[in-house]
Formats: C-alpha cells, sequence, structure tokens
C-alpha cells in the first residue's frame, strides 16, 4: 500500500441534516448513546450519490458506499457536532480489491478537515486527518498490518475514541493505535470508503453508533 490518501477527493453532503450540540453531550452521562442508525431508514440523513466517481445510498439494511474510480474517497456525515466521542461501526466488503480504505470519521469541521480512522481488507489500517484539504497520516507514514483486521469479506467492527487530544482505534474490541493531535476540537462524525491504483472498493457499513466517552 501507498502511504498517500488524498489525490482526488469526492465527498457527500447529507440529504436531511439533523443537529446535536455540546450542550446535549453535557445533559446524559458516560456511555450514554448520543446518536446511532443501522440504516434501516432511507431518510435517516445520510444522503445518497450516483455518478461516474461511485456510488452510495442505502442498500439491503445497511449504507453501502462503492468506489468506482482509483485514488479516491467518497465519504458520508449525518450533521452532529460533538467534541468528545466514541463512535462505532460494523463494516464489510463483499467485493472489490483488498488493497481499500473504509472506516470511521470524527471532528469533521467541512469537507476539508477532519480526523480518520481507516482499514483494508488485506488487513492494514491507519489514523489521519484531512487539514485544508491536505491529507497526513498520525499513526505511521503508511498504514500497517495488524492480526486484529478480519481480512477479505469478513465482518470487522470499528471504534473510534475522539477525546479531548487523545485519539484511539480499536478493530475488534482490539486497540491498535493512539494518536495525539489537538488540531480538531469539535465537529461531525461518519464514515468512509476509499481506493488506491485499483478501482472498485465496495463496503457495506451497518450499525452505526456515537457515544459519550
Amino acid at each position: 500500500m501507498k502511504p498517500y490518501f488524498l489525490l482526488l477527493s469526492l465527498f457527500l453532503i447529507p440529504a436531511l441534516a439533523c443537529s446535536t450540540t455540546g450542550l446535549a453531550e453535557s445533559l446524559v452521562s458516560s456511555g450514554s448513546v448520543l446518536y446511532q442508525d443501522i440504516f434501516s431508514n432511507p431518510q435517516s440523513g445520510w444522503g445518497e450519490f450516483n455518478s461516474v466517481p461511485g456510488i452510495a445510498g442505502y442498500k439491503d439494511g445497511a449504507y453501502r458506499i462503492m468506489v468506482g474510480q482509483p485514488d479516491t474517497n467518497l465519504w458520508t456525515h449525518p450533521g452532529m457536532n460533538f467534541a468528545s466521542v466514541r463512535t462505532e461501526v460494523s463494516l464489510m466488503t463483499p467485493a472489490g480489491p483488498l488493497t481499500n480504505r473504509m472506516g470511521l470519521i470524527c471532528r469533521l469541521k467541512d469537507e476539508q478537515n477532519f480526523y480518520f480512522f481507516v482499514i483494508s481488507a488485506d488487513g492494514n489500517f491507519g489514523i489521519g486527518k484531512v487539514k485544508d484539504g491536505q491529507a497526513a497520516w498520525l499513526s505511521g507514514e503508511k498504514m500497517q498490518l495488524n492480526d486484529a483486521i478480519l481480512t477479505g469479506s469478513q465482518i470487522n467492527r470499528l471504534r473510534a475514541d475522539c477525546v479531548d487530544s487523545t485519539l484511539s482505534f480499536y478493530v475488534n474490541n482490539t486497540l491498535v493505535a493512539t494518536v495525539l493531535d489537538a488540531t480538531f476540537p469539535n465537529g461531525d462524525v461518519g464514515i468512509l470508503a476509499g481506493t488506491f491504483e485499483q478501482p472498485g472498493a465496495d463496503v457495506y457499513f451497518d450499525n452505526f453508533v456515537a457515544i459519550k466517552p
């Protein structure tokens, strides 16, 4: 896998956006669910997209992102605003190249500024950020292998904790990396899929939840 993340960026704007502020976070205890979606309702707010770069939308009780071009990322987000948050999602890729990207987003300020937590179907992972449209890895110079990641078309459960300046990434209940970065104090959450040289990444996401750490 090459160490770059973004060459061509395509992104999704939710069709229906709701808003949750820091006040809601302060009114609930640690471990409380702040937001969740099982993607059974096509009107739940994640939007849909169908164009040359790829396809994204609700399908078979999940949310599907298929990226049809090389070196491209597609992501979507529901329109939330959290400071410290723990996000989780289950994902799998029934088709497409094993050298792909799929995962979670937190503290998305706008389409040019956010953190990302990704794995690939060949067993690699990485934590990084996009700042002013430029991507950089925070967990190393490139994605790294980890035995906690189930490869191929197997289902993986991802968890990303964004707590103050600490960013922690779990795969199937195993902590794979923790980094420190204080660039973005709050923002939206989301999901992402992307390609390297080979197009055709096809990822299904399910059981998304945001929890107060």
